[in-house]
């Protein structure tokens, strides 16, 4: 795991214009019950005190409700998979970007790989045939291999290039940041810009972010696409309210094209018979994953989720209107009882704010 101070940076403006304001509305979190993953009983504040929590936040129709913790910038590791993604749906949505054409046509450099014949949907969907093992125990995985290529500086795409498939495209969901780093190069090509410019101007301006991201590179200032962006816990909540709100900002600027997010809210049968036959499905049972987006469902609703190893968490729930953020220092790179933990946490503070059962519920 790569983190700031490790590789160089580059800075993610957001911009000139006013911060957006997040109103503040408290409430007593920290009491609620639940169930832990092994049966015992707990309350949220036990689970945020034995999973390592840095920094959480929890907002409830667009207000803060919680915030405590470190203020300062933390990595947010393969949570940066999802504004990459939300990056793409915004380039598709202007014609700049085409989901069904192979990758190469933008980045001709992968002809040689396992990427050859990947469509652009491939990588966003984590459907390619490539082999990539994403198993942080293993030090000869790909996903070491990547970390210390990049600790020696090289350069990513040079890492990419010698990839190669070991399945047909689209017969599998892999989870896998070797997709996400060959989809932020696609990007670039189609836009014609960095990604930390990208993000910028796409996502991070208009959100009306508090202060300016950061984005770690290779030694060439290549961005890491899979992990490599740096904010603040208050931040990423704005940009789960962005994703609670169908992609649009409160004063109606729409920011993600709200079809771009029910494409990946909407699970279909291909998608949800590819996660059921992955290693995925044992921690998120009848889940699904989308443009760099994981779903599962949880007891007040289906819930959109942004995850990084070592305990980063976005926790965005329609039904219940909360969005919960969750930054962790986990001692190994994956703990599933601590994962289950926080969610179970997350869903039990939605559980207070689920409308009651015959009630209207509206979404965008």
């Amino acid at each position: 795991m790569l983190l700031p101070g490790t590789l160089p940076t580059q800075r993610v403006s957001r911009g000139d214009g006013p911060v957006r304001q997040l109103p503040e509305r408290a409430a007593d979190i920290l009491s609620v019950p639940l169930t832990r993953y092994d049966g015992t009983p707990a309350t949220v504040a036990d689970v945020l005190a034995d999973t390592h929590t840095d920094a959480y936040a929890v907002a409830h129709d667009g207000a803060v409700v919680a915030c405590e913790g470190s203020a300062e910038p933390q990595a947010l590791l393969s949570i940066t998979k999802s504004i990459v993604g939300c990056v793409a749906g915004i380039l598709v949505d202007r014609g700049q970007l085409d989901l069904g054409v192979p990758v190469t046509k933008y980045v001709p450099e992968l002809a040689d790989s396992g990427y050859a014949a990947a469509t652009v949907e491939h990588v966003l969907d984590m459907r390619s045939g490539v082999r990539f093992r994403e198993d942080y125990a293993d030090p000869e995985s790909e996903i070491r291999r990547l970390d210390s290529w990049l600790a020696e500086r090289h350069g990513l795409y040079e890492f990419l290039k010698g990839l190669q498939a070991e399945a047909p495209h689209g017969s599998r969901f892999l989870y896998r940041s070797a997709e996400s780093d060959v989809l932020g190069w696609v990007c670039e090509r189609a836009a014609g810009a960095p990604m930390a410019e990208l993000v910028s101007s796409l996502v991070w301006a208009p959100l009306g972010a508090e202060r300016d991201a950061e984005f770690l590179t290779d030694a060439h200032g290549t961005a890491v696409h899979d992990g490599g962006l740096v904010m603040t816990a208050r931040d990423l909540l704005r940009f789960g309210n962005l994703l609670l709100a169908g992609g649009a900002v409160p004063d109606g600027t729409q920011v993600i094209p709200p079809l771009w997010l029910r494409r990946a809210w909407a699970v279909d049968a291909d998608a949800r018979n590819a996660f059921l036959t992955s290693p995925a499905e044992a921690a998120f049972p009848g889940g699904w994953y989308r443009s760099q987006f994981w779903f599962r469902p949880g007891p007040s609703g289906d819930v959109l989720l942004c995850l990084g190893i070592h305990g980063q968490m976005l926790h965005v729930c329609r039904r219940t209107r909360t969005v919960c953020v969750k930054f962790s220092s986990w001692p190994d790179a994956q703990h599933p009882a601590y994962l289950q933990d926080t969610l179970r946490a997350f869903d039990a503070i939605g559980a207070t704010y689920a409308p009651r059962r015959g009630s209207t519920i509206f979404t965008r």
